[in-house]
C-alpha cells in the first residue's frame, strides 16, 4: 500500500496518512457543508470513493446537492459517491454495534478496491450526543484506531456543537486522533490524541511552513511559494514535529494550532 499522504482538502487539516481518523465539531450546517464537501472533492480527485453517512439537520439529497454545486463534472464522479442515511447505517438493528458498523466500513473497502479506487474515504454524522447510545458510540469511535490503522482508509466524524456537552467534546477528542472545530466560518483546535504536556517554540520559519502545510500545499508547492528547496521544506517540517513531539506533519499541524503558532484560514486576496 502507498505511504503517500492524503490530500484532506481542508485547511486545518492538510495531509493526512491512510488510517487517518479525525474529528470536526461544527456551529452551523454551512460549517459542516464547507468542510465536508472539500474533503470529498479531494477524495474524488485523489481516486477515493467516497461515503457520507449523513443525518440530522443534513437530508442526503441536501448534501448531494451541495456536492453537485461544488465539484465540477459532478455527475462523472457521481459513481464514486454514495450518501446513506446515517441512522440506517449505524443504528441497522436498533442498536450501536461496533463491530457490525466496522465490518461495514471494511466490506465497502473491499468493493472498492476490486473496483479500482485507492482506497475510500468516509465520514460519519453523529446524532447519538446525549442519547441511551452514547456509551456503545464512544467505544466504536475509540476501536476505529485499531480498525483502520494499515488500511487505505480516510475517516472523518463529525459532531453538532450545539448537541455536545463539555464531558463528550472531550470523550470525542480523545477518541481521534486530530480534533478540530468550525464556529461561523473560523477553524479552532480542540485537542489531539496522545499531544506532549509541553511544546518547544518554533521558529519563524517552521511556522511559516506548517502554515502552509496548514492550507494543504505540497513540499514542493510551498519550496516554490517560500523560494527555498523542497528538501529544506521537509527539513523544516521534520524539524517542527520532532520539536512538537508529532508523529507526522498532519499532527504537528494539530499541535501547533492547539498552541495557537498557526494562522491556518487563507490570507486574503
Amino acid at each position: 500500500m502507498s505511504t503517500k499522504l492524503r490530500k484532506t482538502g481542508v485547511s486545518a487539516l492538510g495531509e493526512v496518512p491512510w488510517g487517518a481518523h479525525l474529528c470536526l465539531f461544527y456551529e452551523t450546517k454551512q460549517d459542516l457543508l464547507d468542510t465536508a464537501v472539500p474533503y470529498f472533492k479531494a477524495g474524488l480527485e485523489n481516486n477515493e470513493y467516497c461515503v457520507w453517512a449523513v443525518s440530522g439537520q443534513l437530508a442526503e439529497e441536501e448534501a448531494r446537492l451541495a456536492l453537485g454545486q461544488s465539484i465540477p463534472a459532478f455527475g462523472q464522479h457521481a459513481r464514486g459517491v454514495e450518501i446513506l442515511p446515517g441512522r440506517e447505517w449505524y443504528l441497522a438493528d436498533g442498536r450501536a454495534d461496533a463491530e457490525r458498523i466496522i465490518g461495514g466500513w471494511h466490506a465497502k473497502l473491499d468493493t472498492a478496491l476490486a473496483e479500482g479506487y485507492d482506497g475510500i474515504r468516509v465520514s460519519g454524522n453523529a446524532f447519538w450526543l446525549g442519547t441511551t447510545q452514547w456509551k456503545e458510540f464512544r467505544e466504536y469511535e475509540e476501536a476505529l484506531h485499531t480498525a483502520f490503522a494499515g488500511l487505505p482508509i480516510v475517516a472523518l466524524c463529525t459532531y453538532p456543537f450545539t448537541a455536545s456537552r463539555a464531558t463528550d467534546v472531550l470523550d470525542v477528542a480523545h477518541a481521534h486522533q486530530i480534533t478540530v472545530a468550525r464556529r461561523n466560518g473560523h477553524w479552532e483546535f480542540i485537542e489531539t490524541a496522545n499531544a506532549p504536556a509541553t511544546t518547544h517554540s518554533l521558529t519563524p520559519r517552521e511556522r511559516e511552513v506548517l502554515t502552509w502545510v496548514a492550507r494543504g500545499k505540497s513540499a514542493s508547492n510551498i519550496a516554490k511559494t517560500l523560494r527555498i528547496t523542497k528538501r529544506t521544506v521537509d527539513g523544516h517540517v521534520q524539524s517542527a514535529s520532532r520539536k512538537l513531539g508529532a508523529q507526522n506533519r498532519a499532527q504537528a499541524v494539530a499541535i501547533a494550532l492547539r498552541n495557537r503558532f498557526l494562522e491556518v484560514d487563507p490570507p486574503a486576496s
